[in-house]
C-alpha cells in the first residue's frame, strides 16, 4: 500500500509541475505581447485550486476597470462560470467576455445596448459610456417592450437614450418584436442585422437559482453570441 500511494504522490507531483511549467511558460508570453503595447500592466500567476478560482478573481477584479474573459475561458463552461461568480457577484467590476468567434474593433462602431429599465442594465451602460461615445451609433434595443410609468415610461428607451445624448452618445432606439423568438434570440439577431462590434446589457437581473433551473437571456448570450459582450450586475 506505502508503494502504491507513492506513485500516486510522484504522479500527481509531476503533473502539478507540469501545469507550474505551463503557466509560467504563459506568464512569459503575455509579459512579452504587454511589453510591446506600449500600456501600464502588471502580470499575476496564481497557481491555486480550481474550486478557489472565485475567490481568486474576485480578490483581483476589485482593483480592476474590467475583467476580459478570453476565448480558451469563455468555452471553459466551468471555468466560465467560477469568473463570473468571483467577478460579477463579489465585486461592482463588470466583465468583457470575447469567446473569438469576431474579433473587437477599437473603438467600436456599432453597439448594442440591450435596454430594459434595471439596475443592472443601466448599471453596464454607464460603465462602458467612455465606449460608448466613441462608437459611430449605439443602438439601444428593446424586445416586445410594454409602456408602463413605474418601468418603460410612455416612451420606452427614450429615457436611457436622452441620457447618453446628453453624454455625446450617437443613439438610435429599436423596439423589436421577438416574433414568438425567447429574447436572446432576437436580441442575437439584431446585433447581426446592426453589424453590432459589442453587446452590451445587464446580467443577471434574476436570481441565479432561477436562472440554474430555467435558463436565462444571460447565459445563452454567453454561449451563443457571435459579437463580445459587456456585462454588469
Amino acid at each position: 500500500m506505502i508503494g502504491e500511494y507513492n506513485a500516486i504522490s510522484t504522479v500527481w507531483i509531476e503533473e502539478r509541475q507540469r501545469e507550474i511549467d505551463a503557466l509560467s511558460e504563459k506568464t512569459d508570453e503575455i509579459k512579452t505581447i504587454l511589453g510591446r503595447s506600449g500600456i501600464s500592466y502588471e502580470v499575476q500567476d496564481v497557481y491555486t485550486e480550481f474550486a478557489w478560482a472565485g475567490e481568486d478573481i474576485a480578490e483581483r477584479a476589485l482593483y480592476a476597470d474590467v475583467v476580459l474573459v478570453g476565448r480558451q475561458a469563455a468555452r471553459d463552461d466551468q471555468l466560465r462560470k467560477r469568473i463570473i461568480d468571483g467577478a460579477l457577484f463579489r465585486t461592482p467590476t463588470p466583465i468583457l467576455i470575447n469567446r473569438g468567434t469576431r474579433p473587437m474593433n477599437s473603438p467600436c462602431r456599432s453597439v448594442l445596448l440591450a435596454w430594459d429599465s434595471s439596475d443592472e442594465a443601466s448599471r453596464a451602460a454607464r460603465q462602458v459610456l467612455d465606449l460608448l461615445k466613441q462608437a459611430d451609433i449605439v443602438y439601444v434595443t428593446l424586445v416586445d417592450p410594454v409602456a408602463r410609468m413605474r418601468a418603460n415610461g410612455e416612451e420606452p428607451g427614450a429615457d436611457i437614450a436622452t441620457y447618453l445624448a446628453r453624454h455625446g452618445v450617437k443613439v438610435q432606439v429599436d423596439r423589436i418584436a421577438s416574433g414568438g423568438q425567447r429574447a436572446d434570440e432576437a436580441l442575437r439577431q439584431h446585433a447581426v442585422d446592426t453589424s453590432a462590434d459589442l453587446i452590451v446589457m445587464g446580467a443577471y437581473n434574476h436570481p441565479r437559482w432561477q436562472q440554474t433551473i430555467f435558463g436565462g437571456v444571460t447565459r445563452r448570450m454567453i454561449e451563443e453570441a457571435k459579437a463580445p459582450i459587456f456585462m454588469a450586475h
